[in-house]
């Protein structure tokens, strides 16, 4: 489910440097932002927050090897509304500090409710993209008690993770290292938004996977029917149409015939990145959603 060890910068020169670029990229967010750090059994977590003093928290779990500047489309739309906290994965590279191994479903729900009590944050509605989506989803399963509501992002854990995803990830890092002009259009062609990103958000991902030398995670396990008829919260599902990790139709029927209550949509013109890709369909699900689960 997650690393089999604590990963590491190759030196403390190229901590430096991917911390500078991870800051620039945080640049992309509204101002003003606030950054948190919350001690847990497994590491200290660090938090970007944004948005009003009150109301029903949004958290937000990034994808695997990204950072919370990959939610910049979101932030102010959502912020308008809700207090919003961005939570940089424990074991990613980033501002966050692993000390021990979450080597499971248990242990990953657990660290990020300990992360949730730091804040003082209860009724929170929980998003997810990507490997995000199956830290979300593995938290209405094993620890929803803070929970509001879950909403995923073109998710793992619905389906395993088909060997085409792998190729997707290698044709986009191939696809960094073509002349910044021609990024665009391989993005279109590869359904991989990354490559059409602003250059500020591409470089710690660069730089990540330069110098960072992580324990191999292995891919994100698919949970099974019990668990996913155990979750008891509203949950949102949006589906890339041309997603490299899901097979979006069968995936809905998953979702929609085994999470009681659940809501799933296919969006058109969106691949496995939706967040990036289409921002105004995401932004208009996610408040209509959260809004639909706020407490009475």
């Amino acid at each position: 489910m997650t690393r089999t060890g604590i990963g590491h910068f190759t030196t403390d020169e190229a901590r430096t440097a991917y911390l500078t670029a991870y800051d620039r990229a945080m640049e992309l967010w509204p101002a003003p932002r606030q950054e948190l750090d919350v001690d847990t059994a497994w590491g200290t977590v660090h938090v970007h927050r944004y948005g009003p003093a009150t109301g029903e928290p949004v958290i937000l779990l990034h994808g695997h090897a990204g950072h919370p500047s990959n939610w910049h489309p979101q932030i102010a739309a959502l912020g308008g509304h809700h207090p919003v906290y961005a939570v940089s994965t424990l074991d990613d590279p980033g501002r966050s500090v692993q000390r021990a191994v979450a080597a499971g479903s248990a242990e990953n729900a657990a660290w990020l409710d300990e992360t949730l009590a730091g804040l003082e944050l209860e009724h929170v509605h929980l998003v997810g993209s990507s490997y995000g989506g199956w830290l979300a989803l593995n938290q209405a399963v094993h620890a929803p008690g803070r929970l509001a509501s879950v909403a995923l992002l073109d998710p793992g854990g619905i389906e395993k993770v088909p060997a085409r995803f792998h190729a997707h990830m290698i044709a986009g890092l191939f696809g960094m290292l073509a002349p910044r002009t021609l990024r665009p259009a391989l993005g279109r062609l590869l359904a991989n938004p990354a490559l059409a990103a602003p250059p500020e958000m591409l470089a710690p991902l660069m730089l990540g996977m330069r110098t960072y030398r992580p324990r191999a995670r292995p891919a994100a396990r698919p949970f099974t029917d019990e668990e996913l008829r155990s979750v008891r919260l509203p949950v949102l599902a949006l589906l890339g149409r041309r997603s490299a990790l899901v097979r979006p139709r069968q995936a809905l029927r998953r979702i929609t015939a085994l999470v009681p209550g659940a809501r799933a949509e296919i969006v058109d013109r969106a691949g496995h990145g939706l967040n990036l890709e289409r921002p105004d369909v995401v932004n208009d699900r996610l408040l209509h959603f959260t809004a639909a689960a706020r407490r009475p």
